[in-house]
C-alpha cells in the first residue's frame, strides 16, 4: 500500500495550477535568493578576553561542571578541577566548535586539557569568530 501511495504522490504535480503565474510575469519577476550565513559583522575582533568570557559562559552553563571546586580560571583542568569525565570533555569540545564556528580535529581535541590551552587553540584558528 505504501509503495503505491508513494508512486502516486510522485506522479502528481508538485505545484498546483492556481500557483503558476503567467509567462509574462515570470520574465519580469526577479528571483528571490536566500542566504543563511552566520555573521559577526559589527562585532569586535576575537580577543583573548572575549574568547575567555565566551568559554567560561559555556562552561558555567554546562550542568556537569562542578562549581563547588572554586572559580574557573585559565589553569582549570577540565577533568580534575571541573569534574568532567572524558565524554563530558568531548561534549564541551563539540559546543566550543559550535560556539566559535571551527572544527577541532580529534588529535588536537585530546591535547586540550585546561581552559587556557583551549583559549590559546581557539585564538590560533584563523576562522574562529
Amino acid at each position: 500500500m505504501f509503495r503505491t501511495t508513494l508512486l502516486r504522490s510522485l506522479r502528481t504535480p508538485l505545484v498546483s495550477k492556481q500557483v503558476i503565474a503567467k509567462p509574462s510575469t515570470l520574465l519580469t519577476a526577479k528571483p528571490i535568493q536566500f542566504s543563511f550565513v552566520r555573521s559577526y559583522a559589527g562585532f569586535p575582533p576575537l580577543t583573548r578576553e572575549l574568547a575567555r568570557e565566551r568559554i567560561l559562559e559555556l562552561l558555567e552553563g554546562y550542568d556537569k561542571v562542578d562549581s563547588s571546586k572554586g572559580e574557573i580560571t585559565d589553569a582549570s583542568s577540565f577533568t580534575s578541577d571541573l569534574g568532567l569525565d572524558s565524554l563530558d570533555v568531548v561534549e564541551v569540545v563539540m559546543e566550543l566548535e559550535h560556539e566559535f564556528n571551527i572544527q577541532i580535529p580529534d588529535n588536537e581535541a585530546d591535547s586540550l586539557k585546561t581552559v587556557g590551552q583551549t583559549i590559546d587553540y581557539i585564538l590560533s584558528q584563523p576562522d574562529a569568530c
